[in-house]
């Protein structure tokens, strides 16, 4: 090979194998769903003993599916959003509310603040804390409602949000009162003023495969759902939580105890949701049962199951049951509680009430042990069933996957390794290899191209 080709080649070759050294850019990830999950955060600690506290004699009230979590914060479940792990963009939105009252004046409250619909905002390593916001102003009274306010900043410092995982988890997130959320929150705090830290757990949706898989052979799902015969119950679900604070007291550091579900259960954060109702409606009444038990076990002899739960209305008027097992219970049905019921009319297939106030019965004060008087307000009832084949039941709260209740101090999703083939990258060594070849035949064509102009010259002359 003349000298000058060996040269080209050289150098040629060079130049690709330095292309084959260097790191191949990794494929752009694209946004995930985030669909399932919960925020736990307390807002400020000591706004909430001031409230409580012999100043403001007020209390606080949770719904949408909130519920309390330890000694002083409130979950928010249901996390819906996007993720980004090549950038770290995160977005994360969870539902429930808590209201504080206090200062009780004539039929009203001179204190009177609701926070919902958390929303975090990360991107760019800065983060913020959303809130739909009404209040009460000092003072004047005036009620503001407003939504999405940017409430409180997120100190990120130290956490990476990028990575390839199944799930974002924060903990203890440092968070400041902004300006906005100052105002929002009636005057009792100035803007930089320090919050409750923020913690969260998101899971998030495997990313979509870039190419269509092959359609499997159809399945037969069965025979179709017939419509339900008039009266009869196509399904239905029972949501309660039982009350709040005999949760806490069961996993407290007094009863150190905790509850399981079986028999079709769910947890739902704040509630549990009995399913799988059957029964009778009409016109408002309805007699149903449910599937389902939950069963409270701790120290000092605590130890109730509740299950086979019932529900009727009548004139407006409903009760739940259960068939109670505990100190002076043998399994025997029991009204617990009623609730107000007078809106229970089906629309499109469907007879649903929301969180529907509660009182204890005599006989349901017996079977929590006398831990409560007749009459003691307890957690609200949801109930809802379905009349025809296609009436959907509400979703039940999602507080998503992960199950510990303190979780880790940075995001547990990790990078994940590059595809050859996947995420729409094409593959790099072909490409180089290709160009490689296209190099040294264009440069051998225009070397032999030279030689034969160069002779052809030589022999004119």
């Amino acid at each position: 090979m003349p000298a000058r080709l060996r040269a080209l080649v050289t150098v040629v070759c060079t130049a690709v194998l330095g292309a084959l050294l260097l790191p191949a850019a990794p494929a752009r990830a694209e946004t995930r769903t985030v669909q399932g999950g919960r925020l736990d955060w307390g807002v400020k600690s000591s706004f909430q003993s001031y409230v409580t506290g012999p100043v403001a004699r007020g209390s606080y009230s949770l719904t949408g599916g909130a519920a309390t979590v330890g000694s002083s914060r409130f979950r928010f479940p249901s996390a819906t959003g996007g993720y980004d792990g090549d950038t770290g963009a995160f977005r994360a939105s969870f539902a429930g509310g808590v209201r504080f009252v206090g200062h009780r004046a004539g039929g009203g409250y001179r204190l009177d603040l609701t926070l919902g619909r958390p929303t975090v905002r990360i991107s760019g390593g800065t983060g913020t804390l959303y809130l739909d916001v009404t209040s009460k102003a000092k003072g004047t009274g005036t009620v503001t409602t407003s939504a999405q306010v940017p409430f409180a900043s997120l100190s990120l410092a130290g956490i990476d949000m990028r990575g390839g995982g199944s799930t974002v988890v924060l903990a203890d997130v440092p968070a400041t009162l902004t300006a906005q959320g100052a105002r929002s929150f009636a005057g009792y705090y100035t803007a930089g003023t320090p919050l409750d830290p923020v913690s969260l757990s998101a899971d998030v949706k495997p990313a979509a495969s870039p190419t269509p898989a092959e359609p499997s052979p159809a399945r037969s799902a069965g025979p179709a759902k017939k419509p339900a015969r008039p009266g009869a119950l196509a399904d239905g679900a029972v949501d309660w939580g039982v009350r709040r604070t005999f949760r806490e007291y069961v996993t407290g550091d007094i009863a150190h105890g905790r509850w399981t579900l079986t028999d079709g259960a769910r947890d739902g954060g704040a509630l549990f949701r009995f399913p799988r109702g059957e029964g009778t409606y009409h016109k408002g009444d309805l007699t149903a049962r449910f599937r389902g038990t939950v069963r409270f076990t701790g120290r000092h002899g605590l130890d109730l199951r509740l299950g086979a739960v019932g529900a009727t209305v009548h004139d407006g008027a409903g009760t739940l049951y259960a068939d109670v097992t505990g100190r002076d219970f043998s399994g025997r049905k029991v009204p617990l509680v009623t609730f107000a019921a007078q809106d229970f009319t089906a629309h499109d297939g469907l007879a649903r009430l929301t969180e529907a106030p509660a009182r204890l019965t005599a006989e349901g004060a017996r079977a929590f042990g006398g831990m409560y008087q007749a009459g003691t307000e307890m957690d609200p009832v949801s109930l809802a069933v379905a009349l025809t084949a296609d009436a959907r039941l509400p979703a039940l709260p999602d507080p998503g996957s992960t199950a510990a209740t303190t979780p880790p101090a940075t995001p547990t999703a990790t990078p994940a390794p590059a595809s050859a083939s996947g995420g729409g990258a094409a593959p790099v060594l072909p490409l180089t290899l290709a160009a490689a070849s296209a190099l040294l035949l264009g440069a051998a064509g225009a070397f032999a191209l030279r030689r034969r102009r160069a002779r052809r010259s030589a022999g004119q002359g």
